[in-house]
């Protein structure tokens, strides 16, 4: 072989090299990624007056649980977040967190909702009736809509996982009753879902099942969009077990038809997202590698920030968790703590180191 032909061979093994590495990383899916994002995505801080009230009353410290903040949600993603957290109430008429009995407590608090957005009918989004109810959205149709503008503007985002969590419950000791979930208002959030988002900017069991018979039997066999069909989209995983769960699931077997994951045991119909919460389950390894999507925990009740204690983030970051949620990706500005959660270099995303 001359050096004429010597020359051509190698070129053309370089751009064999460069084109299967590129195949490779275009054919990459989605469960092959570890991304940080935040624990109930939407809170703001208890006014510091009513915090205070509600310290005194408090004879456990639980309160000191609550003591934690987010910046806007835009601003999460814009930092490379890609995961978020939201709980939904359901107010069908409108005005039942309106009135919070924390606002009576203590008279010197900043005003709260001065739009009267809280009397609109519709999916309400806060963290604890009133108490912990101060939040950047009082409507879980605006939180969607301003989701869906981001998502327009910056159309090469990878994949945001999204927990929304269902709330309801039996009646607090201020008198508020939750109203309760059931299959009518499971199918009211999924058409929210659909219409302030649409369809094209979501990922659904649909897309995952494609040919196969399960939702399960498509996930074991590594059936997840790739990275770059995922992108401009959100994931949705339901953080419901049981009966709650149950619902949402019947009549849609395998969640055919369905806008969300849910938080199914591994191996039945529908399993396909988990929420292992104990950063230290030695299960979480397992299930990655076996194709599921898991959401865990670096941090809890500001525990570890207090204690500077990343010992739960270290092992959410060996486990393979694809799904690591904190509340801190910015150190507390409410009590003296650097805590602080990234891979390095204020990255919030890189490569699974499980399943790559």
């Amino acid at each position: 072989m001359n050096k004429k032909h010597q020359l051509f061979f190698a070129l053309s093994l370089l751009v064999c090299i460069g084109f299967f590495s590129v195949t490779n990383a275009q054919e990459k899916r989605i469960n092959q990624v570890q991304v940080i994002g935040s624990h109930n995505s939407y809170k703001q801080a208890i006014d510091p007056q009513l915090f205070e009230y509600l310290s005194q009353k408090d004879t456990t410290g639980g309160i000191n649980g609550l003591q934690y903040e987010h910046i806007a949600i835009i601003e999460q993603l814009d930092m490379g977040l890609r995961n978020l957290e939201i709980d939904a109430y359901v107010d069908k008429q409108g005005g039942k967190f309106a009135n919070p009995a924390g606002m009576h407590l203590v008279s010197t608090q900043r005003a709260y909702d001065t739009e009267h957005l809280l009397n609109k009918p519709g999916f309400k989004v806060i963290h604890i009736p009133d108490i912990d109810y101060r939040t950047q959205y009082y409507l879980l149709e605006d939180c969607l809509n301003d989701l869906r503008k981001w998502s327009e503007s910056n159309p090469e985002h990878e994949t945001v996982f999204i927990t929304l969590e269902p709330k309801d419950g039996s009646k607090n000791r201020f008198g508020t009753t939750p109203e309760p979930y059931n299959t009518e208002v499971y199918e009211a959030l999924d058409k929210q879902l659909l219409k302030s988002l649409t369809r094209d900017h979501l990922i659904v069991p649909d897309d995952v099942r494609g040919s196969y018979s399960t939702l399960n039997e498509a996930v074991v066999n590594q059936n997840w969009p790739t990275i770059e069909s995922g992108r401009g989209k959100f994931l949705f995983i339901l953080d419901a077990k049981d009966e709650k769960r149950a619902m949402y699931i019947k009549g849609h077997p395998s969640l055919k038809d369905r806008v969300l994951f849910t938080n199914s045991e591994p191996g039945s119909p529908e399993s396909g997202a988990l929420i292992m919460n104990d950063a230290k389950d030695s299960r979480i390894p397992e299930m990655v590698r076996a194709g599921y999507i898991v959401r865990t925990r670096a941090d809890a009740n500001t525990v570890e920030a207090r204690n500077m204690d990343y010992s739960n983030f270290e092992a959410a970051k060996k486990s393979g968790a694809q799904i690591i949620t904190t509340d801190y990706y910015l150190p507390s500005t409410l009590f003296d703590s650097t805590y602080k959660v990234n891979f390095g270099e204020g990255k919030f995303s890189r490569a699974n180191p499980i399943n790559n």
